[in-house]
């Protein structure tokens, strides 16, 4: 893979930074990638080598590129850093043949550092990973302090996808961004949008435990004339920290001489973060939990049908909570509910239910705990523990051979049935 013509330009009434990513060794199609922000953020964007390098490294390494090269000076810290977390997520997701692209770049020989700053930024999403992150930073860190947050980066191009979309979600948190103390900041990228649809069919595995938490530093990477410090949320605690794409062996790696990245929230479980959410009223009323944003309206950012909403709502009615938010569209749940949409599907979601029976059992709601409890057996019955190992192994050893073969099967069948492969 070749990283070239890089360049930054304003476009419409937007600051973009490029380049064109040359492929070597796949059958992919060339073209360009890029980062966007509003113009009045245009001095904050720059055309950081450090952004195109960790934006393509993990793609490269997963399509099976032989190198890297890039012609810009890089910083021998993310170099090395770049090498390990690639390391981390081959030990994860790979048999052991699996080859590591060569970075060819040439490293940095002068530091300077009267150009850094003590501004510390954070990924905000408005989920409550997000907002809990961001209250703690508050109760733990005074103003004055460098590593309290002062600027939100909220990104279009990962999980939201349609400007009009992006454009309601925006405005909906910049209407309460100055009340939870940060300047809120529109980020605008093709990075994960050009394997989106393909890892659409593949569910997510390839975002999802590869390239999460390169994905998020990248674009932090371009916004170092701003920031040098930036939080990304965990999405578990230390006890259920299982491989996934942003991990803290892996995301501190990404960090260069000019940014410090930090993994933050492993010391809280889902029901803790949910509480500390809920005690702040602000949160409380803008939660946005729900990927179904297409079911988004002014107003009102969550579907309450979806699993993310189900949980949610089910952790704010456990601690008495759910009745004085006004971010979801019910202020109850039923054992329906749960029953159908509820999804527990590794060890911390099904710690992060088991932790609300006895909250829910003190509540009166016997009819929630044992949907609760159907929901956890089945997570256990043997033939679906079953299929979960055999995916294991064929998403660290196979490399998905077997789940792209059924795939493959399951269309050739619909076409000898007389029906299109869908």
């Amino acid at each position: 893979m070749i990283i070239k013509s890089l360049k930054s330009e304003q476009r419409s009434d937007r600051q973009r930074v490029s380049a064109q990513v040359v492929w070597e060794d796949c059958e992919r199609q060339d073209g360009e990638i890029y980062f966007e922000t509003d113009v009045s953020f245009a001095e904050a964007l720059t055309c950081n080598p450090h952004s195109f390098l960790v934006a393509c490294a993990v793609p490269a390494m997963h399509y099976g590129e032989k190198r890297i090269s890039i012609d810009a000076e890089i910083c021998p810290e993310l170099r090395d850093g770049l090498l390990t977390a690639l390391r981390w997520i081959k030990h994860w997701q790979y048999p052991p043949s699996k080859l590591l692209p060569r970075i060819e770049a040439k490293t940095r020989s002068n530091v300077s550092t009267s150009s850094f700053n003590e501004r510390a930024g954070m990924f905000f999403s408005g989920g409550i990973d997000a907002f809990s992150s961001l209250r703690s930073n508050r109760l733990n860190f005074p103003a004055t302090h460098p590593l309290s947050i002062k600027d939100g980066l909220l990104v279009y191009g990962f999980e939201i996808y349609e400007p009009r979309i992006f454009k309601l979600v925006f405005q909906s948190f910049s209407k309460i961004s100055e009340k939870i103390g940060i300047t809120l900041i529109p980020v605008y990228t093709n990075i994960y949008l050009n394997f989106r649809q393909e890892d659409t069919a593949n569910k997510f595995d390839f975002w999802a435990y590869e390239f999460m938490g390169a994905a998020f530093a990248a674009i932090a990477h371009a916004f170092t004339r701003r920031l040098n410090v930036i939080t990304l949320a965990s999405n578990a605690d230390i006890p259920h920290l299982e491989p996934f794409g942003s991990h803290p062996l892996v995301d501190v790696n990404y960090s260069s001489m000019d940014l410090r990245i930090r993994h933050d929230g492993i010391l809280l479980s889902r029901l803790d973060k949910t509480s500390l959410v809920a005690d702040w009223a602000i949160a409380l009323d803008n939660l946005r939990v729900c990927n179904l944003i297409k079911q988004y309206r002014p107003g009102m950012l969550n579907c309450g049908q979806c699993p993310k909403c189900i949980k949610t709502m089910l952790t704010l009615l456990a601690i008495g909570k759910l009745k004085q938010s006004h971010a979801f569209p019910a202020r109850d749940v039923s054992p329906e509910q749960i029953l159908k949409f509820a999804q527990i599907y590794d060890a911390y979601t099904e710690s992060s239910y088991r932790e609300l029976i006895p909250l829910l059992a003190n509540r009166g709601r016997h009819d929630l705990v044992k949907a609760i409890e159907s929901k956890i057996s089945s997570y256990h019955n043997p033939a679906v523990s079953w299929k979960r190992r055999a995916w294991q192994f064929d998403n660290r050893y196979l490399n998905g051979s077997l789940r792209r073969l059924k795939a493959y099967m399951g269309g050739k069948a619909k076409i000898l049935s007389g029906g299109r492969p869908s």
